[in-house]
């Protein structure tokens, strides 16, 4: 079954402005946090902010965290998101959930060719139907072995099935459909902006920061501002592998 990418924003530090001001205030402040809070409001604390960011002062920033719920994305993505470490990810398990109809991510490279998707969705049909023939086999396989070592049938039942789609699950394909949760710094999304959203990552993976940045702007539009990939405030730094684009880019980001 066919699926779209979903992202939610569903937490971040309350305040995130004016806690990253705050603390970058702290170091050439001889007064304590709590007065340098009450000394902020929305307007200087934009003021000060402009200022960090212009100077590229980016460790108060890794004080906020942000944490986002995303969903019809393949494994493909999920296998490039989380190499980016400083975070904390939560990803469904193909271990304990049984995919009686796993869905499934296509290409656009595919999609927009009849009898590419055609076929796409072909080899999708046949890794779902061999997975539930494996589990079955491994199932009866299990449960016999269970029984037969002394365990309760429907016990044994429930623990075969755990023991099952663990090892049938290698079937599935990079296409597969997978939920994931993850909570990153503010200094680890300016990072991951400026690789994933540039024209060179990968298309599902450069769709997934597009909308995490505008999400990111409704919350922290002063210090998401210059975020996006590497080249909408330097010169591009792909170099000779560069898409060529830089103006389109900009003028992109600039609307986001």
């Amino acid at each position: 079954m066919e699926t779209k990418l979903k992202v939610k924003l569903i937490a971040h530090t309350p305040e995130p402005e004016k806690i990253i001001a705050s603390a970058a205030k702290l170091c050439y402040s001889r007064v304590g946090i709590d007065e340098i809070m009450e000394n902020l409001n929305e307007e200087n604390t934009q003021k000060f902010l402009n200022m960090l960011i212009d100077l590229g002062h980016e460790s108060p920033i890794e004080h906020v965290n942000f944490t986002f719920a995303v969903e019809g994305v393949s494994r493909t993505l999920t296998h490039q998101l989380v190499r980016h470490r400083i975070a904390s990810y939560s990803q469904q398990s193909q271990r304990y959930v049984k995919l009686e109809q796993f869905q499934y991510i296509v290409p656009p490279s595919i999609e927009m060719i009849p009898e590419a998707k055609e076929l796409f969705i072909k080899a999708m049909e046949e890794d779902q139907n061999t997975y539930n023939t494996l589990v079955e086999i491994l199932m009866e396989k299990h449960i016999k072995k269970l029984v037969e070592g002394g365990m309760e049938e429907n016990k044994a039942k429930r623990v075969a099935e755990k023991m099952a789609i663990e090892d049938a699950r290698y079937v599935f394909p990079n296409a597969c459909e997978t939920k994931i949760v993850f909570t990153m710094n503010a200094r680890t999304l300016f990072n991951f902006l400026r690789h994933r959203c540039c024209n060179r990552a990968q298309w599902e993976i450069k769709n997934l920061a597009d909308e995490m940045l505008k999400q990111l702007k409704e919350v922290a539009p002063t210090v998401f501002k210059n975020c996006g990939p590497g080249c909408i405030s330097g010169s591009c730094p792909e170099g000779g592998m560069s898409c060529g684009k830089i103006q389109e880019v900009r003028e992109k980001y600039k609307g986001i």
